[in-house]
């Protein structure tokens, strides 16, 4: 799961040329059946009886291919072959390369049909730049069930200038995190169950003194993962002063709000609480407890399941049984638990109704009817079922109509969350771990949450776009150790600041003004 920062379209622009980029592919809509009326149906693509010409739509997503892929398109062009009559050519790309593969390849003008972006990758800055097709007017027209399917409440907190200018791809109003604890071990050492931060971080001193050749601590330590960083999952259980990331640096806390009050922060002026934080984990990292390769580690989960961690950030309350068995086969003997200090209480947690995930439809797509028809079909339940779990009876079998078992994690797994995820057709895993299903429940009320002050605003970066692509350079060498312990946070802010600063500041003045703008026509 979730990974951001942009360079600069002239900078992307030039790698292009010196790479020679671009590709193609044949694509074009999708429609019904025979029975379509013609103001339905795609025009142009028609055979004489009517029929749908094939087409083959590029969708370019984040992750691993899983070895069943191909089981699972064809199974999918074969259901969709006598009505809107797509073929699917899905592009995986590694999750710590997506920020610049994406980037490169929009705007390089490839023939992508739809592609995976987030407030924490780069939508904002792809959306002012003009690379996507608003989708009010196609998903009237081809996209029913995808409407109907995600709550109004999720359409108008995630519009752009008050346009749908991608698919929402969600289930709640705020995502869970925890830790993923290694259960045996704590067990072992005698240690009872983990209630509070400090219970965490003794349990992690422990390991460091009776369990040599183990890390203590594992977390997200790449350019694009950072709200999974030890700083970053600290400030989602920021109860205090509510913390939290802001419109224009995606999971970078250089620039935060607090206190629900319409305010934007600059850690260069305001560190605290973020330098305590910041100081802790520099601790932890000093004193032998963070995992060595923490910054090289591109898949921060990779260690864990080597059984070469104790403990690792996760933004879910539990972890599911592909992870656990994926652990078990690794660590013979080994158990897990995952520990949260989430607080649940109606009111406790602040919500934009912001979703972290959407699928948009680049501008140079020459298929964009039949991506919609294809994502219209992808949200029926039968075919979310099918791209979600994969083969039914192969990869997993239903248990009622709200709820799977597992049988095949290796050849197919879970990743609907980057492509069709909605709220309605999901289903939980009956096998899966009950223990925080009651905090799964709140995130999915809206009425458990006090609303963000900014809800519903956007963020254009138009204005600042040299600043920030001049500031991410920046920020990518010095802020994953900052967040990780890796480097000294006092001696580091201010290198950073001497070649940052200014070019932040003048982000933070432009992300305000929005703001009071903003607030000023509520």
């Amino acid at each position: 799961m979730r990974m951001k920062r942009w360079i600069s379209f002239s900078l992307v622009l030039l790698l292009i040329l010196s790479i020679a980029v671009g590709c193609s592919k044949a694509s074009d809509e999708k429609a019904a059946p025979t029975t379509t009326s013609e103001s339905e149906t795609p025009k142009g693509d028609q055979t004489a009886d009517n029929k749908l010409e094939p087409v083959t739509l590029k969708i370019m997503i984040p992750g691993d291919r899983p070895p069943d892929m191909d089981l699972v398109i064809a199974e999918a062009e074969k259901r969709m072959k006598d009505t809107i009559n797509v073929k699917l050519d899905i592009v995986f790309v590694p999750w710590a390369d997506l920020s610049q593969k994406t980037q490169v390849t929009l705007a390089s003008g490839e023939n992508i049909d739809l592609i995976f972006d987030a407030p924490w990758l780069h939508i904002n800055q792809m959306i002012a730049d003009g690379f996507y097709e608003p989708l009010d007017d196609l998903l009237a027209q081809y996209g029913k069930n995808v409407l109907e399917k995600r709550p109004q409440q999720m359409w108008d907190a995630n519009k752009y200038g008050g346009k749908i200018m991608a698919v929402p791809l969600g289930l709640s109003y705020m995502e869970g995190n925890g830790y993923i604890v290694r259960k045996d071990l704590r067990e072992k050492l005698g240690l009872p169950p983990i209630k509070t931060y400090k219970d965490l971080v003794d349990f992690a001193y422990k390991v460091k003194e009776k369990e040599p050749g183990i890390a203590s601590f594992m977390a997200a330590g790449t350019t694009g993962q950072q709200t999974y960083s030890i700083v970053g999952l600290r400030s989602l259980n920021d109860y205090d002063t509510h913390v939290r990331f802001t419109h224009a640096l995606g999971s970078s806390l250089m620039l935060y709000y607090k206190n629900n009050d319409g305010k934007v922060y600059n850690l260069f002026e305001d560190r605290e609480p973020v330098l305590t934080w910041m100081k802790d984990a520099r601790q932890l990292y000093k004193d032998g407890l963070v995992y060595k390769d923490i910054l090289a580690a591109k898949d921060f989960f990779q260690p864990f399941l080597s059984g070469k961690v104790a403990i690792d950030t996760k933004g879910s309350f539990g972890t599911g049984i592909s992870f656990d068995q994926q652990f078990k086969s690794n660590v013979p003997g080994g158990d897990l638990e995952t520990v949260t200090f989430f607080d649940p209480t109606k009111g406790a947690n602040i919500s934009n109704f912001k979703q972290w995930n959407f699928l948009a439809v680049p501008k140079v797509s020459k298929n964009k009817e039949r991506a919609v028809m294809f994502m219209n079909w992808a949200n029926e339940k039968e075919n979310y079922d099918l791209l979600s779990y994969g083969i039914q009876g192969k990869h997993w079998e239903s248990v009622g109509d709200k709820e799977y078992k597992l049988l095949d994690t290796k050849g197919y797994w879970q990743f609907g969350y980057v492509w069709v995820w909605n709220p309605v057709d999901e289903r939980s895993d009956a096998n899966g771990d009950k223990t925080h299903e009651h905090f799964d429940a709140v995130l999915r009320d809206a009425d458990s949450f006090t609303k963000d002050i900014l809800t519903g605003f956007e963020f254009d970066p138009s204005a600042v776009q040299n600043d920030l692509s001049q500031y991410n350079t920046v920020e990518a060498k010095y802020y994953p150790a900052l967040v990780n312990g890796v480097l000294d946070p006092e001696e580091t802010l201010k290198k950073f600041e001497a070649e940052a600063g200014p070019s932040l500041k003048r982000v933070q003045v432009e992300l305000q003004k929005q703001i009071d703008a903003f607030l000023a026509k509520k």
